[in-house]
C-alpha cells in the first residue's frame, strides 16, 4: 500500500467512526516514508514523532542526492537543513536550488522562509572557550535558530582568561539552556555549570595540541566533571548539542503547560 492509499484508508476510518482522531494521529506518526530511487527514504513524519524534522547529513552524498532530498523535504517542511556542507558543494547545490542559503562558519545549507523568526519557547545560550571553537559553536547556534529557537552567542570566554566569562555572568543567568563548546582541556562547561541554574550541554572540540588527542581529552574532562547538570555530546557535534538543548526546552514547555493548564 502506498503512502496516499494508507492515508486515505485511515481518513475513511476516522470519517466512519471506526477509529477516533487521537488514535489516527498516533498511526500518522508511523506512515510510510518516501523513497527516492535507491539511495534515500525520506521520513516526512519525523516532526510528528520527535518534534523536529529530518536533517540531511551532507558528507558522503552527491550534490544531486542532496538536492533531491532537500526538494522532497521542502514539500512538507518550512525549513530544510543539510549539515557539514563545504563551500564548493554549496556552489553546486545553488545551481539547482537558487533559493538555498549558506552559513559558511556552520557549514549548513538551508531552505528558509523569508519571515523566519523564533517561535519556540525559551532562550538558548551558546558559549565558546576560544575562537577556534567557533565552527562547532556556529553549527549549534544556526541549527537552533533554524529550528525556531532564540539564540544568544558569547564567544571566547575560556578559562585561560576567566574574567571574560565573569564579566558576562548576567548572560549565563538569563539563559534557559546553555551549550558550552570547548577544546584543549575542556574545562569551561564545569566552570559555567557552577554559575548557572539551567541545564548545560557540553560539546568537546578537536582543537588542541597533541595530547588533546583530537578532542578525546576534552571529552573525558567533561564526562568527569564534578559540577552537576552537565550532559555531554560527541566530539565536534554542534548539531547534536542543539537538538538536545531544543528537546530540553520543548519538554520544559510541555511540563509547564501540564502544570498550568
Amino acid at each position: 500500500m502506498t503512502q496516499p492509499e494508507a492515508l486515505r484508508t485511515l481518513l475513511d476510518a476516522v470519517a466512519q467512526g471506526k477509529i477516533d482522531p487521537d488514535a489516527a494521529l498516533d498511526q500518522l506518526k508511523y506512515l510510510e516514508f518516501e523513497p527516492i530511487d535507491d539511495f534515500a527514504k525520506v521520513d516526512h513524519h519525523r516532526t510528528l514523532r520527535t518534534g523536529f524534522p529530518e536533517v540531511i547529513w551532507g558528507p558522503g552524498k552527491t550534490v544531486d542526492q542532496i538536492v533531491r532530498i532537500m526538494r522532497s523535504l521542502q514539500a512538507q517542511n518550512p525549513v530544510v537543513m543539510a549539515t557539514r556542507i563545504e563551500a564548493e558543494v554549496y556552489e553546486h547545490i545553488r545551481q539547482q536550488l537558487p533559493e538555498a542559503m549558506y552559513y559558511p562558519m556552520a557549514r549548513i545549507c538551508a531552505l528558509v522562509p523569508l519571515n523566519l523568526t523564533p517561535h519556540r519557547p525559551g532562550t538558548l545560550g551558546v558559549l565558546t572557550a576560544g575562537t577556534a571553537d567557533l565552527p562547532v559553536a556556529e553549527e549549534a547556534a544556526v541549527t537552533a535558530e533554524l529550528s525556531g529557537f532564540r539564540v544568544v552567542r558569547l564567544w571566547d570566554v575560556g578559562v585561560a582568561g576567566l574574567h571574560r566569562l565573569l564579566r558576562h555572568q548576567h548572560i549565563v543567568r538569563e539563559m534557559d539552556v546553555l551549550i558550552v563548546v570547548a577544546g584543549m582541556e575542556g574545562a569551561l562547561p564545569s566552570v559555567v555549570a557552577g554559575l548557572a541554574d539551567c541545564p548545560i550541554v557540553a560539546v568537546p572540540t578537536s582543537i588542541g595540541y597533541g595530547a588533546s588527542f583530537q578532542g578525546l581529552s576534552a571529552l573525558l574532562t567533561m564526562l568527569n566533571s564534578c559540577a552537576v547538570g552537565i550532559g555531554v555530546v560527541n566530539i565536534d557535534n554542534g548539531f547534536g548539542a542543539a537538538m538536545l538543548a531544543g528537546q530540553i526546552l520543548r519538554t520544559g514547555a510541555k511540563l509547564s503547560h501540564i502544570s498550568n493548564p
